[in-house]
């Protein structure tokens, strides 16, 4: 009965008209009015509670999701913190092994050319000829016993051979 007496004041009022009474409805158009008001309430109130738990279903699978994110982010953090650590590792391992590594890149370097010298003396022994001073005033042929009275390179050559 108020929703009716509602819905008819209202209507008036639209309609301009003012200050008129309303008729009460029968027994059977009030019935008719309350059936529809039922259904209408029913499909609103369905309706209303389904958006609710849609909205409260969307929300929960955000989270759900930034959650996700947020531990797959901070695995990622871990795992390049994890990888750091191990190229520090693995650099501090390089340098370590880089040094003797090019030391003994260095010693095989000398003793190449160690042998290289030795053979190369040993090629000039076997050809040993007299061999002038390179002083123009000792211009006599030497001989590493006598030397020529100076500390002359070709002496100290021949009186210090190499180790081979």
């Amino acid at each position: 009965m108020v929703y009716h007496w509602v819905e008819m004041r209202t209507k008036m009022r639209i309609m301009g008209f003012r200050g008129t009474a309303i008729k009460p409805l029968n027994e059977e158009a009030a019935a008719e009015l309350g059936a529809e008001l039922l259904g209408e309430a029913t499909i609103f109130i369905v309706g209303g509670a389904c958006m609710v738990l849609e909205y409260w279903r969307h929300q929960a699978q955000q989270r759900r999701k930034e959650e996700e994110q947020r531990a797959a982010w901070i695995e990622m953090q871990d795992e390049v913190g994890r990888l750091a650590l191990a190229l520090e590792a693995l650099q501090a391992q390089v340098q370590a092994q880089e040094a003797p590594r090019a030391l003994e890149e260095l010693r095989a370097q000398m003793q190449e050319v160690r042998a290289q010298l030795c053979t190369r003396d040993a090629e000039t022994r076997s050809k040993s000829t007299p061999r002038q001073c390179p002083r123009p005033r000792n211009r006599r042929l030497l001989k590493p016993e006598l030397g020529c009275g100076h500390v002359c390179p070709n002496v100290l050559a021949q009186r210090k051979p190499l180790k081979c």
